[in-house]
């Protein structure tokens, strides 16, 4: 995946990821990109051309000879060879074990890190994408009460909604749209032959993204339309109260995402609940949705270069009750520099701002469990998205999704 930051290029061998099958070569002199021609353009030739290159020269070769060149170019050098651990066996064993050099490709931390251009349009993007959700769950939740809307039909409604935006391209992978026991199912796509109707006496569960030529997106939030038992709420708290602890938490620069998993399930652990995925994965800047190798997660990455100014990551603790419910409350954040009254050893300390702004349903919440801060929190983030997404959707004239934002969005207190 380095290569789409390395020629800053893009494709479409794959559904959902902007992407193409290719190889590249960097030699101190030249660069080789090996791929199939015919999806070489006029325009991607004289991208080559360009000053950002004119100290390098590149070569385009075909796809099939890779293996063929990386064995004369292993003879023609006694020098180490850069090659990812995770490569295909095919290739790896062209380099001796000797000759290898298998720590993380430095630019696939380069595109980890995002410069201040994808981070402004990684921002426009999701301001767009909250304008198309805000439509989504205004007109759901005017519909839920006809009895007559799937999961699958709300799939099909949120890519509507996402097409009249500026500059979209499609989903950023496929829509998990689940209701009831199906929410419970974490990686669920409903189908014509699987959905169920969303009525208002369950967790409805939304996980879904866009790709839009400035940026990536990937957004979920759970909502409830009739309403929850205690229980219900309680469980959706604690997911909150552990989204919250990820975006408000102050670390060290470098610190690797393992560290900070613990805090998205303190709440869920007190009382004997958890969930088995991790919490947080890398998102590409008009790439993948999953990029690597940075992550939060309770299981150890040993390509986990640590956490840095400038990249972006998902938060989203979740739980699931087999044959019950599912809940997942995720955004988008981006990595800053906190400001912090000391710096020990001048190492330089970092928190998380939320891009993804669409509100949180506050009714939900057993505020009892909330302490000030959170509640602080909350009222924060949706005074936020008020003053962003509200200013789009008047712009727009979408109103009726401007005063739903507007209801959404009252402070807790």
């Amino acid at each position: 995946m380095s290569l789409y930051r390395l020629f800053n290029l893009r494709g479409s061998d794959f559904d959902y990821n902007p992407v193409f099958l290719a190889f590249g070569v960097v030699t101190l002199e030249t660069v080789y990109l090996f791929v199939d021609e015919f999806k070489i353009t006029a325009q991607v030739k004289r991208h080559f051309q360009e000053d950002c290159f004119d100290k390098i020269r590149v070569e385009i070769r075909p796809y099939q000879l890779i293996k063929e060149f990386l064995s004369w170019l292993v003879n023609q050098q006694h020098d180490k060879i850069w090659i990812s651990r995770k490569s295909s066996y095919a290739l790896l064993r062209l380099i001796p074990e000797e000759c290898r050099i298998e720590s993380v490709n430095p630019v696939l931390l380069m595109k980890a890190i995002k410069h201040e251009v994808e981070i402004e349009c990684m921002r426009r993007a999701h301001v767009k994408d909250a304008v198309a959700l805000c439509e989504f769950f205004a007109w759901l939740e005017d519909e839920v009460a006809s009895g007559e809307v799937t999961e699958y039909l709300a799939a099909l409604k949120i890519e509507d909604f996402r097409r009249q935006q500026e500059d979209y391209v499609g989903p950023s992978f496929e829509v998990i749209s689940a209701t009831g026991p199906n929410a419970a199912l974490i990686h669920y796509h409903p189908s014509e032959e699987t959905t169920r109707i969303i009525s208002s006496d369950e967790f409805y569960l939304c996980d879904s993204g866009g790709q839009y030529i400035d940026g990536t997106t990937d957004v979920a939030r759970t909502y409830f339309f009739g309403s929850p038992s205690q229980y219900e709420k309680e469980c959706f708290t604690r997911v909150m109260k552990g989204h919250i602890a990820i975006s408000s938490a102050v670390f060290p620069r470098h610190i690797k995402g393992q560290m900070l998993d613990t805090l998205a399930r303190k709440s869920l652990w007190e009382v004997g609940l958890n969930y088995m995925h991790k919490t947080g994965h890398g998102v590409g800047a008009y790439l993948t949705v999953h990029e690597g190798p940075t992550e939060i997660d309770w299981k150890t990455n040993p390509d986990d270069p640590g956490l840095q100014e400038g990249m972006i990551l998902s938060n989203e603790p979740g739980y699931y009750e087999s044959g019950r419910f599912g809940i997942k409350i995720e955004n988008l954040v981006l990595v800053k520099k906190a400001d912090t009254k000391y710096n020990f050893q001048d190492c330089g300390f970092l928190t998380f701002e939320p891009l993804t702004l669409i509100p949180f349903q506050t009714k939900l919440l057993d505020t009892s469990l909330l302490t000030v801060e959170e509640m602080d929190w909350l009222d924060n983030y949706h005074q936020i998205c008020r003053d962003i997404v509200g200013k789009a959707l008047r712009e727009q004239g979408r109103l009726s999704a401007f005063q739903w934002l507007m209801r959404e969005t009252q402070p807790l207190g």
